[in-house]
């Protein structure tokens, strides 16, 4: 059963910097790709960044390009989001998600709870 429980989300001000994390379990981690979506209120649920399962390819929304960045732990199954320069629009449920192609958006799922991040104006 293939299980993912994010992390790291939090309240923090404009121009500051959270870290999310994503433990995966129940698949061969480092065969899958994986990607962190967000979700805001009343609003539908959008890609923001997504890494292939070597690690090697990366692919990024526009509106996160330059100031989020993906990684992952193959050895430790995990997988990163690195989020500077916060912005009250980055404000949201954060998912992370797996897929076979890192770019095929529409394949990810198994989906994890999600964890909120407030940025504050």
């Amino acid at each position: 059963q293939v299980q993912l429980v994010e992390s790291g989300g939090g309240v923090v001000q404009a121009g500051g910097s959270l870290r999310l994390s994503c433990a995966a379990s129940g698949l061969p981690f480092s065969s899958y790709a994986m990607g962190w979506f967000r979700q805001a209120p009343g609003k539908e649920r959008e890609f923001a960044a997504a890494i292939s399962g070597s690690g090697r390819s990366t692919s990024y929304a526009d509106s996160v390009k330059g100031r989020f960045t993906i990684s992952r732990d193959n050895a430790k199954n995990l997988v990163y989001l690195q989020m500077n320069s916060l912005k009250p629009e980055d404000t949201a449920v954060y998912y992370c998600a797996a897929a076979l192609y890192y770019n095929r958006l529409n394949d990810y799922g198994n989906w994890g709870q999600g964890t909120q991040v407030t940025v504050s104006s």
